[in-house]
C-alpha cells in the first residue's frame, strides 16, 4: 500500500478554545509519523494551521487547496498550494486528491465538507472512508441525527455505515488507514 494522502476538515474560526488547535496539530503530527501527506483547505489560522504546522515539524507533506477568496489566509508554507475560483472546487479537489477523510471539530464550513464528502461517496462512488473525531461530543447531536434518519428509513445502512465515528486521534488514524482504498 502507498502512503496515504488524508484530508483534514477542521475549523478556521480565531474565537475557539486553544485545545481544538491542540488537538489539530496532535491530528497533523499522527499524520506525518505514519508517513502520510496532508490535504487541508489551505488557511493558515486556527485549527487549520495547527493540522499543517504540525505535520510539517513532524516531517510531513501538506497540500492546501484554497478558493481565491481566502487567497489572504493562505498557508503560504504549504508544500504545494493549489489555488481555486471557488469553495465547490476547493471540495471536489480536496476529496480528490485524499484517500481517507477526516473531519475535526468545525462549524458550518466543516459540516458542509462532511456532506458533500459524503454525498458524493455515495452517488459518485468510491470507497475513501469518512471519518468524523468526535472530540469532547462535538458531533454528538449529528450522529444521533444520523441514527434517527437510518432508523425512520431516510438513509438506508449503507449510507449510515459509511460515516465512521472515532473518539481519539490514533482511533481515527487508525480507522482512515484501515478503510483506505488498496492502490499501488
Amino acid at each position: 500500500m502507498h502512503p496515504l494522502s488524508v484530508c483534514v476538515f477542521c475549523s478556521a474560526s480565531t474565537s475557539i478554545p486553544r485545545t481544538y488547535q491542540d488537538l489539530a496539530a496532535e491530528t497533523g503530527r499522527g499524520i506525518a509519523e505514519r508517513g502520510w501527506t496532508l490535504v487541508t483547505g489551505g488557511e493558515a489560522v486556527s485549527m487549520m494551521g495547527a493540522v499543517a504546522d504540525a505535520a510539517r515539524a513532524a516531517g510531513g507533506r501538506t497540500v492546501g487547496v484554497v478558493p481565491e477568496a481566502l487567497l489572504h489566509e493562505a498557508d503560504r508554507d504549504a508544500g504545494e498550494l493549489v489555488v481555486l475560483p471557488s469553495v465547490s472546487q476547493r471540495k471536489a479537489t480536496m476529496i480528490t486528491r485524499s484517500d481517507a477523510l477526516l473531519a475535526l471539530p468545525g462549524g458550518v464550513g466543516t459540516c458542509d465538507e462532511i456532506f458533500e464528502s459524503w454525498t458524493t461517496r455515495m452517488l459518485v462512488p468510491h470507497s475513501k472512508p469518512l471519518v468524523l473525531l468526535d472530540h469532547e461530543g462535538h458531533f454528538g447531536e449529528l450522529v444521533s441525527w444520523t441514527d434517527r434518519m437510518h432508523r425512520t428509513g431516510f438513509i438506508s445502512h449503507e449510507w449510515r455505515s459509511a460515516l465512521r465515528v472515532a473518539t481519539t486521534v490514533a482511533e481515527a488514524l487508525d480507522m482512515c488507514e484501515a478503510e483506505a482504498p488498496v492502490t499501488t
